[in-house]
């Protein structure tokens, strides 16, 4: 699900602009799961891009703002979602915090760095979402600690029917700023791609894992 469709087609322009998505249906990446891959997506490009990671802001914040106006904090996926949760949190004056793949070993081996009680609401920022385990994992490590996930919003969402399910599998919501149905129309109209590459990068979506 995404957020707002003009929204959405000028992420989509912008990350394809910035080479934050790459479109290669020809010669494709190696993923670091093992598929195979027509797109490679690193969100990290846009915080180089002052407007670009404004415009990103602004549209995560409207979706906290419009959707789940009742959170208490906002929270970052490591590591790529907690730049833009930081910003998010500041756009909306909430407190922030941020979730490890896993416990520190040392210290007070925290999986939760910050401030947060046992009844907060949190919305989870994540760069992207694939097949949704590591934004649930992050999500259940949250519960487990008495907070409420109202959902995982994320900048761009490959739109894996995987995903729908394992976020229907746990009981979360999720929406996006852009996805990839949105992404490959506005890059046939910029000239990233042709009309005949549709196909090779449809029937990956539909089925990633033994493309």
């Amino acid at each position: 699900m995404i957020y707002d469709l003009d929204i959405a087609k000028k992420i989509a322009e912008s990350l394809l602009q910035i080479n934050a998505i790459i479109l290669q249906p020809h010669k494709p990446f190696k993923w670091a799961s093992g598929w195979n891959s027509p797109i490679y997506c690193d969100n990290r490009k846009t915080l180089s891009y002052p407007e670009i990671r404004t415009h990103i802001k602004q549209g995560l914040s409207a979706i906290i703002k419009t959707h789940y106006s009742g959170t208490n904090i906002i929270a970052g996926v490591a590591t790529a979602g907690i730049p833009h949760g930081a910003l998010v949190a500041e756009e909306t004056g909430k407190p922030f915090i941020y979730i490890r793949s896993k416990a520190k070993e040392h210290g007070k081996q925290n999986q939760i760095e910050g401030v947060y009680e046992e009844g907060n609401s949190v919305v989870l920022i994540e760069d992207l979402i694939s097949s949704g385990k590591s934004s649930l994992e992050a999500a259940e490590t949250l519960k487990r600690k008495g907070m409420i996930v109202k959902s995982v919003v994320s900048i761009f969402n490959y739109g894996f029917d995987e995903a729908k399910e394992n976020f229907k599998s746990k009981n979360t919501e999720f929406i996006s700023l852009c996805d990839y149905k949105t992404l490959l129309q506005k890059a046939i109209e910029q000239k990233f791609i042709n009309e005949n590459d549709l196909d090779i990068l449809e029937s990956w979506r539909s089925n990633p894992k033994n493309w």
